[in-house]
C-alpha cells in the first residue's frame, strides 16, 4: 500500500550546523496551504514548502552509504511504495484525506546537502525526490495513504 512512512521537520528554535540536518520525527501534522508544515522554519517559500522522497530510494541511498535516517537527506515526507522521481512538475498528490500537494521541480541538492552528506550531490542525481507546495491543506500521519490525482 502506497502511504506516508516519515515525517519530519525543523522547529523554531533548533540551532543546527552546516554540517547536519536537526529534524524532529512526527507521527503526525498539519499540512498548511500555501506554507508547508505547520511550524516548521522551513515553510513558506513558494517553491519549497515540501522535500517529498521515496522510501525504497532511501533503502538503495543507504547500501551506497548515504546517511538515510529521518531527515538526513533534507526531506521532510517520505512516501512508501511511490516512485517520488518519476513525479513530473504539476503532478497532484494527496496524503491522507485531506491534504492535496503538488510537484513544483526535482530536487537536485545543495552545497548544505555534500557538506552533511559528506559526498557529491552528483551521486545522487534524478534520486532526491521532488520539492512540492501545499495545494489543500489538511492533518496527516504516518501510514495515511497516497495517491497521485489524475490531471485535470
Amino acid at each position: 500500500m502506497t502511504q506516508i512512512a516519515s515525517i519530519v521537520f525543523k522547529p523554531v528554535g533548533v540551532d543546527e550546523s552546516p554540517n547536519e540536518y536537526l529534524r524532529v520525527d512526527l507521527d503526525d501534522a498539519m499540512l498548511v496551504a500555501g506554507y508547508g508544515i505547520e511550524g516548521d522554519v522551513k515553510g513558506g517559500h513558494p517553491k519549497r514548502q515540501l522535500n517529498i522522497m521515496s522510501y525504497e530510494t532511501l533503502t538503495n541511498l543507504r547500501v551506497l552509504g548515504f546517511y538515510t535516517e529521518p531527515g538526513q537527506m533534507g526531506e521532510q515526507i517520505v512516501i512508501h511504495q511511490m516512485d517520488v522521481d518519476s513525479l513530473l512538475p504539476g503532478a497532484r498528490v494527496q496524503l491522507g484525506t485531506e491534504a492535496v500537494i503538488e510537484v513544483v521541480e526535482r530536487r537536485n541538492g545543495c552545497d548544505r546537502f555534500e557538506k552533511v552528506q559528506k559526498r557529491p550531490r552528483s551521486e545522487v542525481a534524478g534520486q532526491m525526490g521532488v520539492m512540492a507546495k501545499v495545494i489543500m491543506g489538511g492533518h496527516i500521519k504516518v501510514g495515511d495513504p497516497v495517491r497521485v490525482l489524475p490531471q485535470a
